[in-house]
């Protein structure tokens, strides 16, 4: 079975309470579940909380909640906890709370390596790099993978560095750069074992857990897809996300009604 599961704190350091976010009359987390359930491979989609007006609202839209501790110290943690709680549950899908349009597509387009090669215990996604402000920004983490599009590293900083670039501009254009969109894919046993390892250097240098994984040695499959997401983590970012639905999302759901 292939289980989604959508991680959900309510002490966000830069935005608190924000699963409970009003975009458009309904809470965030709310608009996350519906957008996951539109994925056409997940069995199921459950939300993992660490806080009970995260589980009274989750449970009042009908969706399956689990409590978690409020000191998990990662949202991988988080449904690292659920998932061994979910017994037939054999392919896992980390959907980040904070992208409340998420595609299914994309979530779909991140599973299939599972479903088509053994030898793929991890996936995720990356989109090609457009804007000097996306390459520029720290808050936008960067991924390099080789020939078979398995990751070789992620960082905050612009990589690859385009040496013979003179601008910015330049070294968007003239190299493939791509940003990492973070949502994640397990085999159960990939996800235990990740979360049951320690923490390691590069990862606690850069502050990117997904490199935990390449210095344990696991291989990471990246999926390069042509759909962007739009994650919340600001004030700002929650007003671009209610624009978003008033222009974009609100008119789609009336079409289909």
């Amino acid at each position: 079975m292939i289980i989604g599961i959508i991680p959900a704190r309510f002490a966000s350091t830069r935005l608190m309470g924000k699963p409970l976010a009003d975009i458009g009359g309904k809470p965030m987390i709310q608009h996350t579940y519906q957008s996951a359930k539109k994925s056409k491979l997940l069995d199921k989609v459950v939300i993992a909380v660490d806080d009970d007006r995260l589980y009274k609202v989750a449970k009042n839209f009908g969706a399956e909640v689990y409590i978690t501790p409020q000191n998990v110290a990662t949202g991988s943690d988080r449904i690292a906890i659920v998932a061994e709680k979910i017994q037939d549950a054999s392919i896992i899908v980390n959907i980040q709370g904070d992208e409340p349009f998420i595609k299914g597509k994309m979530i779909d387009e991140a599973i299939e390596p599972l479903l088509f090669d053994k030898k793929v215990s991890v996936s995720t996604l990356a989109k090609r790099i457009t804007s000097v402000e996306e390459m520029k920004s720290p808050s936008v983490v960067k991924v390099v993978f080789d020939y078979n599009n398995f990751a070789l590293y992620f960082s905050r900083s612009p990589i690859p560095f385009a040496r013979d670039a003179r601008t910015n501009l330049q070294r968007i254009e003239n190299t493939e750069m791509y940003k990492h969109i973070g949502l994640y894919v397990y085999r159960k046993e990939a996800l235990l074992k990740f979360t049951a390892s320690k923490p390691t250097d590069l990862e606690q240098t850069e502050k990117l857990e997904q490199l935990r994984f390449l210095e344990y040695g696991f291989k990471m499959k990246i999926v390069v897809t042509e759909i962007d997401s739009l994650s919340v983590d600001t004030p700002a970012d929650l007003e671009i996300a209610r624009k978003y639905y008033e222009k974009v999302a609100r008119p789609l759901e009336k079409s289909r009604r």
